[in-house]
């Protein structure tokens, strides 16, 4: 099909959620499988780590870029690799990131070496501004022996120019494991490749932005950055901690839930703001069911958006959000309640604070995280007393919770930050609260708390003035966390929240 024209094709059947209907998605693994599975992992836990798996140079724009044509892949299963460079030839290289004592990623898979092409220009859909690279395909990968995990290919060109490629071995089932969550639809809703996002159009304005963009072209950049500043440093923890992980995205269980059913926990990482309806429906359930619930971000859940076809019909390769000028959006003729805008605004409104707790707010602030209720079981060998503060942990963006607003009862805010947003004095909140399945569901309300995993060191580069104190302090809080919410209903095992929001709120309100 003309690429110009999949689009319109694909608004008829868009947004369907294809359910998982296996017929074995409610077996619960034989204890022997799980003994397996576990000793399998801890073995990979153990293996040796490459620490050479860095992007050293990224010379000109054009000197290697490359994107698959999946955002995830069972293990075993082939994915195509297209690849564009000046150079005449490249090799691939997939690193597994993980602790390995520290080294961060382990190297997985090889190429040989592969004859390098400069790939003809990209195709543009004038209606809705979406640039697809649609290139030709450059190698086939065939994951056979990749456990699950999440991954950076790393192109190196011949001149020795590199860029990466993400890519998510997840997993079928993550039953009685704390499921990773990556948010691909947010990395490809900022991704300026060929010059257009659903921020910006080539001229950087927001009026001629993309109103869908394609997953079958490059990331901008080193081709990882989303998922290097906002995820990475959660995989390394999680990972270190030995609890029994799952991997997945976004996109995943938007289009089949099953994943989801008996995981322990679903983190949300640092960036996760661009969810469909079913995505969230899905997650909420999950959460009903028992299933403990981290938001280590802000702003997540923000965007409602619809997944569509890519041009060969691979389901999911398109994100759709038409955020302001939803009415021009052809399919809400027929589809009145799935508007592309964000999930709190008319004509469907369901603010994000109904699952999450709290509610973004705004951006840009650099404020200090203010510690409220040091004896939270959170905090616990953290030291912190109520009002100990950790500069510029608050920022880039922040949630609060806004008194009024659709919210789970009992919630806890157990950080209450002051801070100044374009002028306005507000706050940012971490809170806590729990369901009557007894799961237990926390958000950080900064999208800085990952990246303050690693402050202070030389790994981020972008650590905003975080320290090494704040990264101590943040890692165990993490830590503390994650522990809980793998060993079950956070709300069975752990004190209940205590309601404070009021009390919060009337205290921290202007005179």
């Amino acid at each position: 099909m003309d690429r110009r024209h999949f689009l319109g094709a694909a608004a008829g059947a868009a947004g369907a959620t294809v359910a998982g209907c296996d017929a074995d998605r409610k077996e619960r693994p034989a204890p022997r499988a799980r003994a397996s599975r576990r000793a399998r992992e801890a073995a990979e836990r153990a293996r040796p780590g490459n620490p050479d798996w860095r992007v050293r140079s990224l010379g000109p724009d054009a000197a290697v870029q490359g994107y698959a044509d999946r955002v995830s892949v069972v293990p075993g299963e082939e994915f195509g690799l297209y690849v564009s460079t000046t150079a005449p030839g490249f090799r691939v290289s997939a690193y597994r990131v993980g602790w390995y004592g520290g080294a961060q990623a382990r190297l997985v898979w090889r190429s040989g070496r592969v004859a390098g092409v400069r790939q003809g220009a990209s195709d543009f859909i004038t209606g809705t501004r979406t640039v697809v690279a649609g290139w030709r395909r450059s190698l086939t990968v065939d994951t056979t022996g990749w456990p699950e995990g999440a991954y950076l290919l790393r192109l190196d060109a011949d001149h020795g120019h590199q860029r990466y490629v993400p890519i998510v071995v997840r997993s079928r089932r993550a039953r009685g494991r704390t499921l990773l969550m990556h948010a691909a639809a947010t990395w490809q809703a900022y991704n300026t490749w060929g010059g257009f996002s659903l921020y910006q159009g080539q001229d950087g304005a927001y009026g001629t932005r993309s109103l869908a963009v394609s997953f079958d072209r490059p990331y901008a950049g080193n081709g990882a950055e989303k998922f290097l500043v906002y995820e990475r440093a959660a995989v390394v923890l999680a990972e270190r901690l030995g609890i029994p992980l799952a991997y997945t995205t976004g996109v995943d269980v938007a289009l089949d839930p099953a994943v989801l059913d008996g995981a322990t926990a679903v983190l949300s990482l640092g960036h996760d703001e661009y969810w469909t309806p079913e995505q969230r429906a899905h997650v909420t359930r999950a959460r009903d069911a028992g299933t403990n619930l981290a938001f280590l971000g802000a702003n997540a859940c923000f965007r409602r958006i619809r997944l569509a076809p890519g041009p060969d019909g691979t389901a999911g390769r398109t994100v759709i959000c038409y955020k302001t000028a939803y009415r021009d959006d052809p399919y809400l003729v027929a589809h009145r309640d799935m508007a592309t805008t964000d999930f709190r605004l008319p004509p469907a409104p369901a603010p994000e604070s109904s699952l999450i707790g709290v509610m973004y707010e705004g951006y840009p602030t650099d404020a200090p995280y203010v510690v409220l209720e040091s004896g939270h079981w959170l905090f616990e060998g953290t030291g912190v007393e109520r009002g100990t503060a950790f500069d510029h942990l608050v920022g880039v963006e922040y949630d609060r919770v806004t008194p009024g607003d659709p919210t789970p009862e009992p919630l806890e805010i157990i950080a209450h930050s002051p801070l100044v947003c374009r002028g306005r004095h507000s706050h940012s909140d971490s809170a806590y609260y729990t369901v009557d399945s007894g799961a237990g569901v926390f958000a950080s309300g900064t999208m800085r708390w990952v990246e303050a995993l690693m402050a202070g060191t030389r790994e981020n580069g972008r650590d905003h003035g975080m320290d090494a104190r704040t990264r101590v302090f943040v890692t165990r809080t993490t830590e503390n966390l994650l522990r809980a919410f793998a060993a079950g209903p956070a709300g069975k095992t752990r004190p209940r929240p205590r309601d404070n929001v009021r009390s919060v709120y009337r205290a921290s309100a202007p005179a």
